[in-house]
């Protein structure tokens, strides 16, 4: 299931030249994952089997809602909650108090999804830097990015750091620096900008905003990695 549905090219996650590209990356394979769990997952025992036992975390269960595909949803939680009321309240009564809790506390941060999102990120980020190192082309195409949150700037350089040479990671690393900088820098001028729209004197129905209309949504993209 993981390489059929995880997997995604490089090229397409970086041509479009819209926004975070680990950010598009990350989003692609939750649009993919969500997509699937909620189909043809219902009929594969094994995935069954790994939902029953992780389920999902706030987040993914809120996207799974808004989809129309309510009853897959049921029927894994079903499941679930079946396997969590045998795992959590039916163990032997010598099992110490310190010891369900422990239990109880670990099911509350499993979550199938992000299990798979931090899978498949894994390898696509070992493809990343393979491909940055091989393809000059592509080292450019990197460094043409319009933006790079800064979440996803400590992951590039954290990875980066184990998986390229010295000489090829002060490229790479110069490059995300650049544009995180760049990154952070108009988004405060565009914040900056939205401020001062509420100013007496530069309010009016012809008052041009220039990018200061989406700069709150857009900052708060760059400082958290998510864009919803």
């Amino acid at each position: 299931m993981r390489e059929d549905i995880c997997t995604i090219p490089i090229s397409e996650v970086f041509e479009p030249m819209d926004g975070c590209p680990v950010c598009r990356m990350r989003d692609m394979l939750q649009e993919r994952l969500l997509d699937y769990i909620l189909g043809a997952a219902m009929m594969e025992p094994d995935v069954r089997m790994e939902t029953n036992k992780a389920g999902f975390c706030g987040t993914h269960y809120a996207l799974m809602l808004k989809r129309r595909n309510r009853l897959a949803l049921a029927l894994m939680l079903q499941s679930h909650l079946q396997t969590l009321q045998k795992d959590l309240f039916k163990s032997p009564m010598r099992l110490l108090p310190g010891a369900k809790t422990q239990k109880a506390e670990q099911q509350s941060h499993r979550c199938f999804i992000c299990q798979n999102i931090d899978h498949a990120m894994d390898k696509l980020l070992h493809t990343l830097f393979v491909t940055y190192e091989k393809e000059r082309d592509f080292r450019t195409l990197f460094a043409q990015q319009p933006c790079l949150c800064l979440p996803h700037y400590s992951l590039l350089l954290g990875a980066g750091k184990k998986r390229l040479s010295g000489r090829m990671f002060s490229d790479f690393s110069g490059a995300a620096e650049t544009l995180a900088k760049g990154s952070l820098a108009e988004l405060q001028t565009d914040v900056n900008k939205f401020c001062q729209m509420f100013d007496y004197r530069s309010g009016g129905a012809d008052a041009d905003w220039g990018n200061a209309r989406d700069a709150i949504e857009r900052a708060v993209a760059f400082l958290t990695g998510q864009s919803r």
